[in-house]
């Protein structure tokens, strides 16, 4: 992979080539990636959508809003970092190409701020009663129905793929959604690859997938156009990720780690004395003790730890791309950057009593419980009622149903397969609240 096309401002539709060296420095294009998400009303209705405490009405702990703007600001200073970096083992980036080191962190922050932009209310649980739905409730009388592909997509419902659509699925009217650029595009596919074959390898990269069948076919023009190394064979797409894609992973993996466990503090989830030892062993080479020895209230002690601890990961995480970005750039790295961290054991070890201490507390587990019920029962009418108007077969009932639905929902999908995605995708855009309120609503409580 080469930086000059993995840099690419290209942007869907786009006829001519746009050229970095021609940019308005006042209203770049990276820039204006960042500008469209912030604006879209998929971001904005992250503030109503669960990080790992749901429903909470204290003023301390993170939605999905506040985690996205708060890995933006890692991705950001990550991407500018690793941007000087570059520029200087790469000069000719700079002095014929005219890319700039805060290119890097445009570019990243915009990725960043994208990254839950297609994730469900509710959580990771609101992604499984989706699947689930599908997988082993009312919606198994779709599977003959579909491609082995297509019904892969909906049983494995992945947020991330979803996010691709969400900022580049085309509608009447509105080509192309967003029209970010292809580089930011690339750096928001932590997972270049479609949902079957299942985890084929033990690359990060195949985790998880990255695009719904529907948008294969734009995934595939954005791949080419940034030189990304096609790494699967047959009729199978999949490649090696976009360098920045690293940087954008490691945003999240830093600020969920770090900040989940703040929010477990704050709670009263996790003792601070018990918190502040697995803390301090991240900023032990970096603390100074006087300035901590005079704070005075928890929250002020555990601000300053979480502070250092995410500058210290930050370094950690550039110095890891930097080593590596030979191989990075040969496809050849298949690991995300916190695996190689010299911080990796006191990371694990955090996120051990986050996922004992908050992510299997009562107040989580109820969430789980009621998301389920409600994504479910909200699938099932939709999709009935959806489906029975595309057929002409619609009762009196999916006529009042449907009347609920916005209004650029209501446009006509030929196939049962966009007919079902186009309902998931309505249902995953719902806050936490509005899809309880709808809940209710169908349910007549």
């Amino acid at each position: 992979m080469q930086w000059e096309q993995l840099l690419s401002l290209k942007r869907q539709g786009d006829t001519s080539k746009r050229l970095r060296k021609e940019q308005d420095d006042t209203r770049l294009g990276f820039e204006v990636d960042y500008d469209r998400i912030i604006f879209s009303s998929a971001f904005r209705s992250l503030q109503d959508k669960t990080q790992v405490i749901p429903l909470s009405k204290t003023d301390f702990v993170h939605t999905r809003l506040t985690h996205s703007l708060e890995v933006s600001v890692v991705g950001r200073s990550l991407g500018r970092l690793v941007g000087k970096k570059i520029l200087e083992k790469y000069p000719h980036l700079s002095e014929i190409h005219g890319y700039h080191m805060n290119d890097f962190g445009a570019i990243v922050a915009a990725a960043a701020l994208a990254h839950d932009i297609g994730n469900p209310p509710f959580g990771h649980s609101g992604e499984k009663a989706i699947g689930e739905y599908f997988k082993t409730g009312k919606g198994q009388q779709f599977k003959e129905k579909l491609t082995d592909k297509e019904w892969q997509d909906l049983i494995d419902f992945e947020g991330n793929a979803n996010g691709f659509s969400v900022v580049s699925s085309s509608r009447e009217g509105v080509e192309g959604a967003l029209r970010l650029t292809y580089a930011t595009l690339g750096a928001f596919m932590k997972y270049p690859k479609e949902s079957l074959p299942k985890k084929p390898t033990s690359k990060i990269s195949d985790k998880k997938y990255g695009f719904f069948q529907q948008d294969k076919a734009f995934f595939k023009d954005v791949a080419f156009e940034l030189g990304l190394i096609s790494n699967k064979s047959g009729n199978d797409i999949g490649y090696e990720r976009h360098p920045l894609a690293y940087l954008v992973e490691a945003a999240d993996d830093i600020c969920y780690t770090i900040i989940d466990f703040e929010d477990g503090i704050n709670l009263g989830l996790i003792d601070e004395e018990f918190a502040l030892e697995y803390l301090i062993k991240l900023v032990k080479n970096n603390i100074d003790t006087s300035k901590y020895n005079e704070l005075k209230t928890k929250e002020d002690r555990i601000s300053y730890l979480r502070a250092l601890a995410i500058g210290s990961l930050i370094s950690d995480a550039v110095n890891v791309f930097m080593q590596n970005e030979e191989l990075i750039l040969k496809g050849e790295f298949p690991f995300a950057l916190t695996d190689k961290s010299q911080y990796k054991a006191q990371m694990d070890d955090i996120i051990k009593v986050s996922v004992k201490r908050i992510y299997q507390s009562k107040e989580v587990i109820e969430k789980e419980v009621m998301g389920y019920k409600v994504i479910s029962s909200l699938l099932d009418v939709f999709c009935t009622a959806f489906n029975n108007k595309m057929e002409g077969n619609e009762s009196n009932y999916d006529k009042i149903v449907l009347k609920l639905l916005p209004e650029r929902f209501l446009s006509e999908k030929e196939s049962i397969y966009q007919r079902l995605l186009h309902i998931c995708h309505y249902v995953s855009l719902l806050t936490d609240g509005k899809a309880i309120e709808l809940y209710r609503l169908i349910k007549g409580i």
